[in-house]
């Protein structure tokens, strides 16, 4: 292969690649166009006090009527990776990251551990989204009694 070969080549894995991240960028912009979204890393299994910086996704959540559908940053899917009902979520714990976890997280990010109906969650949001993740928690459509 000479070097009119070699540039070829490189030349196709940068348009691959500016295609990736343009499909990426494309499905942000899908998924937001409903608004209620934000930046939000999600660990499902919450891991013992050793291992407190891993098991993060980075994802965006999105608000849908009543529940939250998270979204993994790094995906092509259009459907969310996770669904959690309002009423089956209950905000147990708030803290800050602790550890490796500071690493792990976006800056400023606060840790919330809830548990629903799937099992403990932990998300890790900024601290203006967290006050309104808190007031959509606890508030209910009317009608429907609060949890």
């Amino acid at each position: 292969m000479g070097l009119i070969g070699v540039v070829d080549v490189l030349g196709a894995l940068v348009v691959l690649g500016l295609v990736a991240m343009g499909l990426l960028v494309l499905r942000r912009r899908f998924i937001s166009r409903s608004g209620g979204t934000f930046d939000c890393s999600l660990r499902l299994r919450p891991t013992s006090s050793s291992r407190t910086g891993q098991g993060w996704t980075l994802g965006i959540a999105r608000y849908s009527g009543d529940s939250l559908e998270w979204y993994r940053v790094f995906s092509y899917a259009l459907r969310p990776k996770r669904v959690l009902g309002r009423r089956d979520l209950q905000v147990v714990e708030r803290r800050e990251p602790r550890g490796p976890e500071v690493f792990s997280l976006l800056s400023g990010a606060v840790v919330v551990r809830c548990v629903g109906d799937g099992g403990p969650v932990e998300f890790a949001m900024s601290e203006d989204t967290l006050t309104g993740f808190l007031s959509w928690v606890e508030s209910s459509p009317p009608g429907i009694p609060a949890p």
